[in-house]
C-alpha cells in the first residue's frame, strides 16, 4: 500500500516522554492493554541493532531448524513489530500478533518503561540485542533517510547532535541499553551483543537455541548460520524489506540491509565527533558493568 502524506516525514510524538514514530502513536491504549501469552518470545532492541537478524534466527529455531518453513512469509509478518501501525496503510502489529498461533515471536524497540505489563506478568522470554552506539548512530542515520515514516534526519552533523540528545525514535540509546541490562538478573532475559554475533554466529545462535529450550545438532546450527548470514538475508526478499512499498521505505536512497559490519562508524565520524561521542559513551555507561566493542 502507498504511504499517505498524512504520515510522511512527521516529527516524533512523545509517549510518556519517549519520542515515538508519529503513525504508531494514535490509540496507544492498544499497546498498554496488549495481552501477552506465556510462550511469547520477545525480541527487543534499540533500532538498528540486529533486530531483523535475531528475528529470523528465532523464527528458524521455532521452526526446529527448518529453513524451508521459515521461508513461508516476510519477516515482518512472521515476527510482527508490536508498536507498528500506519493507519489506513499498515495494520497494527498488535492486531497481527493476536491472529498468530503460539509460540509467537514479538519484535519491539520499546524501552522498558513502555513495555506492556502483561509481558512481565506472563514472565515471557525476552532476547535483547545491543550494538555499539557509534555503528548504531550511523546505521540509524541511513535508515532515517530512507524511511519516510521518520522525520528527515538532516545532515550527518545535525543527526549526530539529535542522537546525542536522545531526540531520535525510541529515545536515548544509553537509557535503552542500560535499563534492559539492569533487568537481566531479574527477568527471563537473554542479553546478546551484535558484535559477538558477528564474531561467532554459531556460538551465539547456540545460546539462543538453549534459551528457547531447543537442542540442535551441529549440522542444523550450521544450516541456521548459513540461512541467517548477512549475505543470505540481504538477498532474501523475505528478510530484506523489499516487499515494503518504496513510498514507505525507499531502498534507492539506502538499502534496509546496508553493511552489517562492526566499525563502519570510522567512515562517518570526524576525529572531534568521535571524541565527543566517547565522552557521551563514558557518561552513559558510568555506574554499570555494561561495555561495548567498537
Amino acid at each position: 500500500m502507498e504511504m499517505t502524506s498524512e504520515w510522511r516525514r512527521k516529527n516524533w510524538v512523545p509517549v510518556r516522554g519517549v519520542p515515538i514514530i508519529c503513525p504508531f502513536t494514535p490509540d496507544w491504549k492498544r499497546i498498554d492493554d496488549f495481552q501477552a501469552r506465556e510462550d511469547d518470545i520477545v525480541i527487543s532492541t534499540y533500532p538498528k541493532s540486529g533486530t531483523t537478524w535475531m528475528s529470523e534466527i528465532v523464527d528458524v529455531i521455532l521452526s526446529d531448524g527448518d529453513t524451508g518453513r521459515s521461508a513461508r512469509d516476510a519477516i515482518f509478518h512472521k515476527v510482527p513489530m508490536l508498536e507498528m501501525c500506519v493507519p489506513g496503510v499498515v495494520p497494527p502489529g498488535s492486531q497481527i500478533l493476536e491472529s498468530l498461533p503460539s509460540p509467537r515471536g514479538v519484535k519491539t524497540h520499546l524501552p522498558v518503561s513502555l513495555i506492556p505489563k502483561s509481558f512481565w506478568e506472563k514472565n515471557c522470554k525476552i532476547i535483547y540485542v545491543a550494538r555499539n552506539p557509534k555503528d548504531v548512530a550511523v546505521s540509524y542515520y541511513h535508515f532515517d533517510k530512507m524511511n519516510y515514516m521518520h522525520p528527515d534526519p538532516g545532515t550527518w552533523e545535525e543527526y549526530l547532535e539529535k542522537f546525542l540528545q536522545g531526540n531520535v525514535g525510541f529515545g536515548s540509546w544509553g537509557a535503552h541499553v542500560r535499563e534492559w541490562w539492569g533487568l537481566k538478573q531479574q527477568r527471563n532475559l537473554l542479553y546478546i551483543f551484535y558484535e559477538d554475533m558477528l564474531e561467532d554466529p554459531k556460538r551465539e545462535i547456540k545460546k539462543v537455541t538453549k534459551f528457547l529450550g531447543k537442542d540442535f545438532s551441529d549440522e542444523v546450527l550450521e544450516k541456521i548460520c548459513l540461512h541467517t548470514s548477512f549475505k543470505a538475508m540481504k538477498e532474501n526478499p523475505a528478510t530484506n524489506y523489499t516487499m515494503i512499498s518504496s513510498t514507505i521505505m525507499d531502498q534507492a536512497v539506502s538499502p534496509f540491509m546496508r553493511k552489517g559490519i562492526c566499525g563502519d562508524w570510522k567512515n562517518h565520524f570526524t576525529v572531534s565527533q568521535s571524541e565527543r561521542f566517547d565522552e557521551y559513551y563514558r557518561r552513559e555507561m558510568s555506574g554499570t558493568d555494561l561495555s561495548f566493542r567498537f
